[in-house]
């Protein structure tokens, strides 16, 4: 019966209380955690702009929030509607790519059945029909990975994305304008040693959001460079606009620019020219190395993680949460040493 004591039971609330907040309140709460997170970030400009033009605090959270909207939704609609554009035509001409990829197949079977002579004629037919079922697993692969029901129900998660897009704006422009207050409410709780320890920590997450967004766009910028120039010994043609296209793929967590570089070196080798197809896996290859070697150390010595602590968040957090947690799991691993470099979390203990 010792076990049951007030600070067991109220030790077994919180983690059941935690647990419920990580695994069903969290995800639903994303958009306001985000806007929450953007109003500290932007909360330094607010400030410099009411102090560098003498507005009141109301003024410059309009100002800045207007130039913030104004940017998001220009990069919003026009990446939506690229996006949403490009599927539709690709998917209206998947057959005819199809079709020139199985012409393409019947030429090289040819050309390979030329050095398969004198072989068996059940190696031959065996090989032929592993190839024919390739192919035909690819064609089918495609054809439900870009057909009209993906693309509808892709499209029908737009409503569902702009709510949560005006709830973060919404929720955005009252945290910007209500961010003193909260914090005067917040530290009012707390005692003087805490509130130190708590300002430290804040201090701290600013910069190593601030070395975060730095440490991303310095690894984009290597990545850029790097397909551009790939890209243009390879082919001068399209350098520009699919290092580009690179460029922005590359952002998703794991697989990056393989997404792009992966089928069209594919298609090169069964279309027959091996050496573009070479080219290109080299290029995939370099860039899924630069991006999985460079990123957690920029971003070590960015935001002060190690490479494996950085490389280890990143991992566990996408697993967890998904694309957010790409970007969380680091800053939730920061969270912790700052706390515990502030004396709030203490770990002197031996085994």
């Amino acid at each position: 019966m010792k076990l049951l004591t007030k600070r067991n039971i109220m030790i077994v609330l919180s983690i059941i209380v935690l647990l419920v907040i990580i695994f069903f309140v969290l995800p639903v709460s994303i958009p306001i955690i985000l806007a929450l997170l953007t109003a500290l970030f932007l909360d330094p400009l607010v400030k410099w702009v009411e102090m560098r033009f003498k507005w009141k605090r109301k003024v410059s959270v309009i100002v800045n929030f207007i130039v913030f909207v104004g940017i998001s939704v220009f990069l919003l609609y026009y990446t939506v509607t690229t996006l949403i554009g490009k599927i539709v035509y690709f998917t209206k001409e998947i057959p005819n790519y199809l079709n020139s990829l199985s012409s393409v197949w019947i030429n090289t079977q040819s050309k390979l059945f030329q050095y398969t002579v004198g072989m068996p004629e059940d190696i031959l037919a065996m090989l032929e029909n592993e190839f024919n079922e390739i192919i035909e697993s690819i064609r089918i692969s495609i054809i439900t990975l870009l057909s009209y029901d993906r693309i509808l129900a892709l499209i029908s998660d737009i409503p569902n994305f702009l709510v949560s897009f005006i709830v973060f704006m919404i929720a955005l422009f009252l945290f910007m304008l209500e961010l003193p207050n909260l914090k005067k409410t917040f530290y009012f709780h707390l005692t003087e040693a805490t509130a130190e320890k708590v300002h430290y920590m804040m201090n701290r997450l600013r910069y190593v959001i601030l070395g975060f967004v730095k440490a991303q766009l310095l690894v984009s910028v290597i990545i850029l460079v790097v397909s551009f120039i790939g890209l243009l010994l390879i082919i001068p043609k399209y350098a520009v606009v699919m290092a580009l296209v690179i460029w922005i793929v590359d952002i998703i967590p794991i697989l990056g620019s393989i997404i792009i570089l992966a089928p069209w070196s594919i298609y090169q080798y069964v279309s027959g020219d091996i050496a573009m197809g070479t080219k290109l896996a080299i290029l995939a290859v370099i860039l899924l190395v630069i991006r999985r070697t460079i990123e957690p150390k920029v971003m070590g010595s960015q935001i002060g993680l190690s490479p494996l602590p950085t490389l280890i968040a990143m991992f566990i957090g996408l697993k967890l949460i998904g694309f957010l947690g790409f970007f969380i799991g680091p800053m939730l691993v920061i969270l912790f040493n700052t706390a515990r470099e502030a004396g709030m979390i203490k770990l002197n203990f031996k085994i």
